[in-house]
C-alpha cells in the first residue's frame, strides 16, 4: 500500500479552516518525473531542483563526452539519472515544502488518495479532541519526556546507583 506524507502551511496553524490546503505527497516511483524529468519538476513548481537538474544532467553529460566515451554510454548514463529522479521525487517535493515553511503533519498508509485523506482525517479529528491537544507541534506522538508542557509531564528522575553502563555515575571518572 502506497505511503503518504502529510504538509500543511505554517501560516494556517493547522485547524479545521485551512484543511483544504493540506497536501499529500504519496512516496514511491514517479514514472512521469522519470519519463519527463524536466517538463515534471516545472510542472510542480521544483524551481531549485529543475536548475540543479539541468546543471547535472549536462555536466555529467559534458564529462561523459569530453573524456571519450560513446553515445550509447551517455545514453545510458541519462536513463540511470531519469530513473534516479523518479525515484527521488517525492524527497524533492517534500524538501520544497520544508523550504517554504511548511510542516509535516503526518504519515498515512492507504490503497489510494482517498482512503489515505480520510484515515489521515479520522486520527487527527481524534487527536484535536484530546485534551493538551497543541497546534504547533508535529504530531508524532507524545512530547519528549525532559520537558514541563504543562500537562504534568516531568523529566525522569535522576539515575541512581543502579545503572549499568560505562558511566554509572553523572560525572563519573573512567
Amino acid at each position: 500500500m502506497p505511503v503518504y506524507t502529510v504538509h500543511a502551511p505554517l501560516a494556517s496553524g493547522a485547524d479545521l479552516r485551512s484543511t483544504d490546503r493540506f497536501v499529500f505527497v504519496r512516496d514511491g516511483f514517479h514514472l512521469w518525473a522519470a519519463v519527463l524529468g524536466v517538463l515534471w519538476l516545472a510542472w510542480n513548481r521544483l524551481w531549485l531542483a529543475l536548475i540543479g537538474w539541468i546543471i547535472l544532467v549536462a555536466a555529467v553529460d559534458a564529462i561523459l563526452l569530453s573524456s571519450g566515451i560513446g553515445r550509447g554510454t551517455v545514453v545510458l548514463a541519462d536513463i540511470l539519472l531519469a530513473i534516479l529522479l523518479g525515484l527521488e521525487a517525492s524527497s524533492l517535493k517534500r524538501w520544497s515544502f520544508s523550504r517554504g515553511n511548511w510542516r509535516q503533519l503526518d504519515i498515512v498508509v492507504g490503497d489510494d488518495l482517498d482512503a489515505a485523506e480520510r484515515r489521515f482525517f479520522e486520527r487527527w479529528a481524534a487527536r484535536r479532541g484530546a485534551p493538551g491537544y497543541d497546534n504547533h507541534t508535529v504530531d508524532r506522538g507524545a512530547p519528549p519526556p525532559t520537558r514541563d508542557n504543562g500537562n504534568g509531564l516531568r523529566p525522569p528522575p535522576l539515575p541512581h546507583a543502579s545503572i549499568i553502563g560505562l558511566f554509572p555515575e553523572p560525572g563519573g571518572g573512567r
